[in-house]
């Protein structure tokens, strides 16, 4: 029963952080994903209704799979966590989401050690990764601080 609640209070962190994050961070991003100069254009547009209304219909129902996916590989550490402090904990959660869900992804993207790598010049540049860096330690430290404080 113990992982039951713990994937269920993981994923309400995790849609709640990732939204928040996402909501704060497109103040600053709407040159990464609106408008036909859009930097990643092989994203669906968010100035096209359609487009638009694709990624409503289908953004919480893909956040709550992917909260539940995270959320079952840490069930071998569940006890061990539980140990930890809460400092511990916090610094577990934030370097898991942001190393390993995003900077040190094995998907080539515009906010990742692979994508510096792999992707053309158009997809990778500065300014981009720095605002994409922004988003992900938004949404590192809002799941962190919720899942230490909350979960254990």
């Amino acid at each position: 029963m113990k992982y039951l609640v713990f994937s269920f209070w993981f994923v309400i962190m995790h849609v709640v952080s990732y939204s928040l994050a996402g909501i704060l961070a497109l103040k600053i991003s709407k040159d990464i994903y609106e408008g036909k100069g859009r930097v990643m254009d092989y994203l669906k547009d968010m100035s096209d209704d359609k487009e638009r209304r694709y990624v409503e219909i289908w953004f919480l129902p893909a956040q709550i799979l992917r909260g539940l996916i995270l959320s079952l590989v840490l069930y071998p550490v569940l006890n061990s966590l539980g140990e930890m402090s809460f400092s511990l904990r916090f610094i577990f959660f934030v370097g898991l989401m942001f190393i390993y869900t995003h900077l040190g992804s094995a998907a080539p993207c515009p906010d990742n050690i692979e994508g510096f790598v792999y992707l053309r010049k158009r997809y990778f540049n500065i300014n981009s990764f720095y605002k994409f860096q922004l988003e992900m330690l938004i949404y590192s430290f809002l799941f962190a601080l919720g899942c230490s404080y909350f979960l254990f």
